[in-house]
């Protein structure tokens, strides 16, 4: 396995974030879900190595207010468009023209926003989401907003128990967290965000997710896409090889 490169760069608004780096070749974006981060969703399994063995630079940012990004305190470095603004600036940074995008979860909402906002990445991959990421935003940012909020006094066996254990794990800052999930809200147009993926689009999700809706049904709806069920739910299906070997097949072909 090759270690992947660490790199701090700022973005438009002056916080400094992150980005993670492995391989040669075709470069391809990989952005990871809530509460997690590059290393949790595309390293730490080797995804990012078996991508990269397919003859691929993986670029896998820390979203601010995960990983090794900044998390500021101040609301107003959290617009509801940041995490699309962030993506711009660093492809900016990069000097890139042509590039393949995809992302997990929030990951992957985000590669929609971006899409649906004029970017025209080669391949899309959509990982860990379905029908439902379109118009069940809100409701979930704040299904995690509650988990937050009472994170020192969820029971074992409340429904928000898992997040806040996850949140535990991966040392969320609470405070950052909960700003940038205050914008995340449904898509303002879902018909022009589905008319948008007109690029080769590989949907790939668990066979027990359906956190997010049907990734089936998202499949069909998209113009031109794939859809792969591997193993697992929300939380296991990022790791599995399966999902490594689903998005290096899809890209290499």
């Amino acid at each position: 396995m090759a270690e992947p490169t660490l790199h701090f760069w700022n973005a438009s608004d002056g916080v400094q974030l992150a980005y993670h780096e492995v391989g040669e070749g075709r470069t391809v974006i990989l952005l990871h879900g809530l509460f997690s981060s590059a290393e949790m969703n595309w390293i730490k399994f080797g995804h990012a190595d078996r991508i990269a063995s397919e003859g691929f630079r993986v670029i896998m940012p820390d979203l601010r207010a995960h990983g090794q990004s900044g998390k500021p305190h101040d609301p107003a470095n959290y617009p509801s468009d940041i995490l699309v603004r962030d993506l711009r600036d660093l492809i900016a940074l990069l000097g890139l023209s042509d590039f393949d995008l995809g992302g997990f979860s929030l990951g992957a909402r985000t590669t929609i926003d971006a899409v649906s906002s004029g970017m025209t990445p080669r391949r899309a991959i959509l990982a860990g989401t379905g029908v439902d990421v379109l118009t069940n935003w809100e409701r979930r940012s704040h299904f995690f907003l509650h988990a937050i909020h009472h994170f020192h006094d969820t029971p074992r066996g409340d429904p928000h128990w898992l997040s806040v254990q996850f949140m535990r794990t991966m040392k969320i800052d609470l405070e950052a967290a909960a700003l940038l999930l205050k914008g995340l809200g449904d898509h303002p147009d879902p018909q022009r965000a589905i008319a948008s993926f007109a690029m080769p689009t590989l949907v790939v999700c668990g066979s027990e997710d359906e956190d997010n809706g049907s990734a089936r049904e998202l499949a069909a709806m998209l113009p031109n896409a794939t859809y792969e069920e591997i193993p697992g739910t929300h939380m296991s299906s990022v790791t599995k090889p399966e999902l490594g070997e689903a998005i290096a097949r899809f890209l290499a072909a």
